[in-house]
């Protein structure tokens, strides 16, 4: 096999590129390949790039690893591109929740529609179709883009749609649901067969066997009942698998985001989420999690360099999509997995426009989806709400008209459930003033925002959420990591 080069845009993604390039590294035949890292971030880049030359020294690996601020360089001549960017940082997140929350908007996580999903689009498509332009020019010909960043269906819509780039999306919230599947049923592994459809983090199991034998919703249902833990922290997964027949693959918290009926009362809202976790519900729960994520490996650096002395285990590979792709590719081994792709008739009753998560398998030959599938009724109503904002929300994005961006955000199935249209259109002038720097296909809208801002009517207030936790200090986190060591020792 010829060797080849991988890019990583978005590498300072300290703890995501370690699991990308160590999973990759597990198989045989990618381990003499370049990474070429790229970030914004030196400080970032300098951090990953050290983790990753000391696991190819330790584990004395042929793989090189180069690192750069200078994108086209890091992409030139690459076999195949990864993204993991998240454009604005903290900074243009934490305005994605602060601000609807001001006009009632209650976001768990706020990355893949609602009114901070939508305005994450806007931020990253522009840089999206820049990092195509850039694989068009530069990459090794027929280079396929893997886009890892949310909005997952946006960015990859982007991509395939207006990039013009062989693009494929990828998530694991698919193989999570399975596993809490496979728990609560016993299946041990390789017992458990499924098939999840829909659209990325509105993926829904439609079809799910043990053994062979057909597992109906009232045995998941009952089994998901019976789990001491499940049956707290997915309150509101188990009533949509009640009410729609199928379970979902997102979990509590980005479930009820992508939903009208859950989260747009506060005293509602409370009953469906759990706070145990920040995935199950929590006001701005990803945002304090990256933040503190971020805050403790700024921290442990040195205890993370140390750790990537020690020889890695080739049999701890993940279950991330990217490696088995590739080696896929690469060696014609076999890979199934659920894919990110436009939809063209493989979904038969949703638009064939859209950007779907449904089964393909992989080979020499590519990426090849399994055609024919339909949804549930109103499992293929909830994905077409969506669909309909994401696409908006797309050309939104590319052509910079910000009205068509309101009625984005106006047809949101959450927002349309808690906001007038007068509230929406202040909202949005809002983010998008806050926000300017990162969205330069609406420089020519923020002077008439802020002037529309000047006069504004709409009455907001500071609210902090249905269920808000504070970011906690390093020694908070150490403490509960040490507890849960006891925990788990004795």
């Amino acid at each position: 096999m010829s060797r080849f080069k991988i890019a990583i845009i978005g590498a300072g993604s300290v703890g995501f590129t370690k699991k990308l390039f160590t999973d990759i590294l597990c198989v045989p035949e990618l381990r003499d390949i370049e990474f070429a890292l790229t970030d914004i971030s030196e400080h970032n880049l300098k951090m990953i790039e050290s983790i990753l030359l000391r696991i190819v020294k330790s584990s004395q690996l042929p793989a090189r690893v180069t690192a750069t601020t200078d994108r086209r360089k890091a992409i030139e001549g690459a076999r195949y591109i990864i993204s993991c960017v998240r454009v604005g940082g903290l900074a243009a997140y934490a305005d994605d929740i602060r601000i609807p929350l001001k006009y009632g908007v209650d976001q768990c996580v706020g990355d893949t529609i609602c009114a901070g999903g939508i305005l994450y689009g806007q931020r990253n498509i522009p840089v999206i179709l820049d990092f195509c332009k850039d694989i068009r020019e530069l990459a090794e010909p027929g280079a396929k883009f893997l886009n890892y960043a949310n909005p997952m269906a946006m960015n990859t819509w982007a991509a395939i749609e207006f990039g013009k780039v062989d693009t494929v999306g990828l998530c694991h919230g698919v193989q999570h649901g399975a596993e809490q599947i496979a728990e609560i049923l016993g299946a041990g592994e390789g017992e458990l067969d499924y098939v999840c459809s829909g659209i990325n983090h509105q993926t829904w199991f439609i079809d799910v066997r043990v053994k062979g034998r057909k597992i109906g919703r009232d045995e998941l249902v009952a089994a998901f009942e019976a789990h001491p833990v499940f049956s707290r922290q997915e309150k509101l997964r188990i009533d949509v698998l009640k009410r729609f027949g199928v379970y979902s693959t997102e979990s509590n918290g980005h479930l009820s985001e992508y939903l009208p009926w859950y989260r747009k009362r506060p005293e509602e809202t409370a009953k469906w989420i759990d706070m145990s976790d920040w995935i199950h519900g929590e006001t701005g729960g990803y945002l304090r999690y990256s933040t503190e994520t971020r805050n403790w490996f700024e921290t442990e650096f040195p205890q993370f360099l140390e750790d990537a002395g020690k020889p890695f285990d080739p049999g701890r590979r993940s279950n991330e999509h990217a490696s088995h792709i590739l080696e896929a590719l690469e060696t014609g081994r076999v890979y199934r997995g659920h894919f990110n792709v436009k939809n063209e008739g493989v979904i038969t009753n949703l638009p064939s426009d859209a950007i779907i998560e449904s089964p393909g398998f992989v080979d020499r030959f590519g990426i090849n989806m399994v055609a024919g599938i339909t949804l549930p009724e109103a499992c293929a109503a909830t994905c077409i709400s969506s669909i309909n904002v994401q696409r908006m929300s797309v050309h939104a994005a590319i052509s910079g008209d910000i009205d068509l961006l309101k009625l984005a955000v106006l047809h949101d199935p959450l927002v349309g459930a808690i906001c007038t249209p007068e509230e929406v259109w202040q909202m949005v002038d809002e983010m998008v003033v806050a926000q300017a720097q990162w969205l330069p296909q609406f420089a020519h809208a923020i002077d008439g925002a802020k002037e529309r801002l000047s006069r504004a009517t709409v009455k907001t207030r500071e609210w902090k959420g249905v269920a808000r936790r504070e970011v906690r200090s390093i020694e908070e986190i150490r403490a509960e990591k040490d507890a849960m060591k006891l925990r788990a020792a004795g």
